[in-house]
């Protein structure tokens, strides 16, 4: 049970895959996912893009239908980041920090400089005091100007080309939601919860919907980690298995749910490559 991902967090393009087994069951080695592990999972989710391939994952969409999702859903949230001057600020504050109002100071800034309807808000939320600022690049600069004031600790720009899950990439929505239209969408056969609002998927219109909706929404990680091992006092935490490169969403884990992250492993997607050759 857990995370799907496939890029690192903060940017808009996250990715990859996780599964789960209760305790108990026959442990798979470090590195590798037994079968079992598969038939056995009852959840997946995935940051941002991996969403798609926690889906695939849990039988809703097929592979290459998501794949060509993806493809179309990239490029137009690129056509999108070309066509204002924007990008992202990964920020880890102290327990002071007010990212609303430091949001709300920034976008003043950029409308005394002429810019009208300035962008500058919360786009990931990743764990407790840990957030990803997205905008318009001088919103996202006077905060690194200023990030003391803030009470920021770290205020760093990463390398991504746009203000991912901002309404800066509405011209995204479009395309993506014809060609979801197009594709033929289950019911998935287990748990998926979505990066919009940390709840399970109910129904395929749901994840058509959804899907599209969290081009302009913000990643609720840090919440769906609540949702995903929301259980009763006592009940153990099941596995939870990271598949793709980098281990992120695990370090994530960790800052979210400290009992839950000792029952982690990462899954490298290329291991089984190299064993291969």
């Amino acid at each position: 049970e857990g995370p799907r991902r496939a890029g690192g967090p903060g940017g808009g393009r996250g990715g990859g895959g996780a599964s789960g087994l209760p305790r108990g069951a026959a442990e798979a080695p470090l590195g590798s996912v037994s079968p079992q592990v598969v038939e056995r999972c009852v959840a997946a989710a995935g940051y941002s893009v991996g969403e798609f391939a926690a889906l695939v994952f849990a039988g809703a969409l097929g592979f290459a239908e998501a794949l060509y999702a993806v493809k179309v859903r990239a490029e137009a949230m690129q056509k999108a980041s070309e066509a204002v001057p924007s990008g992202m600020l990964s920020v880890v504050g102290r327990r002071e920090a007010n990212y609303k109002f430091a949001c709300l100071e920034a976008r003043k800034h950029c409308e005394s400089l002429g810019i009208e309807n300035p962008v500058c808000t919360v786009s990931n939320y990743l764990f407790p005091d840990s957030r990803v600022i997205a905008g318009h690049l001088q919103a996202l600069e006077f905060l690194q100007e200023n990030a003391r004031k803030y009470y920021f600790k770290r205020a760093k720009m990463l390398p991504v080309s746009g203000a991912f899950h901002t309404r800066l990439m509405e011209p995204a929505v479009e395309p993506l939601a014809e060609v979801l239209k197009s594709i033929e969408i289950q019911k998935p056969l287990l748990c998926v919860y979505s990066n919009v609002d940390g709840k399970k998927y109910m129904h395929s219109k749901h994840i058509q919907k959804l899907l599209v909706k969290q081009v302009v929404s913000p990643v609720l990680w840090e919440q769906t980690m609540h949702s995903v091992y929301e259980r009763k006092q006592g009940t153990e935490f099941p596995y939870t298995y990271e598949v793709g490169p980098g281990n992120q969403l695990g370090a994530i884990l960790k800052q979210c749910n400290l009992k839950a992250w000792k029952q982690y492993k990462h899954v490298d997607d290329l291991e089984d490559e190299e064993e291969a050759e």
